[in-house]
């Protein structure tokens, strides 16, 4: 396996936004997603499932090909008989095998009007070789499409990357969460990836600054979470030790000055928001968080140099795929960060 560096390079991006089968809006131009070159805009389309879709889900194959299409209509087409595999009803969960043949019948995209500005991106490679692909996730970028974001850095790198046939987020990160972010570049390898963090086989270690003195060098925090329904394609969650989900997280303490405390967060369990969550409901929340954190306080802190949530995913541990060798990949601190944290002795 070889180690090496990404060209940060631009990547450019056609962010295309979905419509029914209707007339295009004024100012766009339109095209069918499903229909074969050369065949009439109605027509229906062949997908022969190659080893890049082999052994994945009809909905994620579905997805994952018709950019900007929503869930909702995916699901619909696959229920009502329009998308089948080889030339028979199936549902959205049945998993796919080489050399299936998939019928995906025509659905009508609006491109955007020329004159947008191409999406642009440029990341630094921790790691690469031919299974995976770790980069140095950047705040303010969300990791994949949705709630409103038409392309986010899975979108991007795969336009950015002709050269990889599939490249899928082996995890997430939130977006304000910046550092360790793996992708695989075979489904094989994002199979054993999905494996590995569902037996808790990585290790996942973040940094980050939180309001008040943190007592405790160590401390183990066991608070089951619970997601509320999404407002406004909002995620929120919160403690709930009836209804919530397991959560448990390993906080060490870092360093400490008269206002903040600098801590270490390793993720035992994997759940949306959990650092977050744990620490405000302990009375200790992120700095910069602007969902679970003292508002007031971030005003303050902006004025003090911090943009943005202090959160970063500093390292991860992980057996590598294929070879089973264990893989340690590290971020270090961004600038922004690292600054604040020294004009506030951390």
């Amino acid at each position: 396996m070889g180690r090496g560096h990404f060209a940060g390079g631009s990547f450019e991006i056609n962010e295309i936004e979905y419509t029914r089968m209707s007339e295009p809006r004024q100012g766009t131009r339109s095209r069918a997603v499903g229909a074969s070159e050369g065949a009439s805009p109605q027509a229906a389309s062949r997908v022969v499932v190659d080893e890049s879709g082999a052994g994945q889900r009809l909905d994620n194959f579905l997805i994952s090909r018709l950019k900007g299409v929503p869930k909702s209509h995916i699901y619909r087409i696959v229920r009502s008989g329009e998308v089948r595999v080889n030339s028979g009803r199936v549902t959205v969960s049945h998993r796919l095998a080489e050399g299936d043949q998939v019928r995906v019948p025509p659905i009508r995209l609006a491109e955007p009007d020329a004159k947008a500005p191409p999406a642009g991106l440029a990341l630094t490679a921790l790691f690469e070789d031919d299974q995976l692909l770790v980069v140095d996730k950047p705040a303010g970028l969300a990791v994949h499409a949705g709630s409103g974001i038409t392309s986010g850095l899975v979108e991007r790198l795969r336009v950015g990357r002709s050269d990889c046939r599939f490249l899928e987020l082996a995890h997430r990160l939130d977006r304000e969460t910046s550092g360790v972010l793996v992708l695989a570049k075979r489904r094989p390898a994002l199979v054993a990836m999905h494996a590995a963090l569902r037996e808790r086989q990585a290790d996942k270690r973040y940094v980050c600054a939180v309001a008040g003195r943190f007592r405790d060098e160590l401390r183990r925090v066991k608070l089951a979470l619970r997601r509320l329904p999404e407002a406004g394609g909002e995620r929120r969650v919160v403690v709930d030790e009836r209804e919530g989900q397991v959560a448990e997280t390993v906080i060490r303490r870092l360093a400490r000055s008269d206002e903040f405390s600098l801590l270490e967060a390793e993720l035992v369990t994997g759940r949306t928001h959990q650092i977050r969550v744990h620490l405000a409901h302990l009375g200790h929340p992120i700095l910069g968080d602007d969902r679970y954190g003292d508002f007031a306080l971030n005003r303050e802190l902006r004025s003090r140099g911090l943009k943005r949530m202090f959160l970063h995913a500093a390292s991860m541990t992980f057996p590598h795929p294929v070879s089973g060798e264990s893989l340690t990949i590290r971020s270090p601190l961004p600038p922004e960060l690292d600054s604040f944290r020294l004009s506030v002795g951390l």
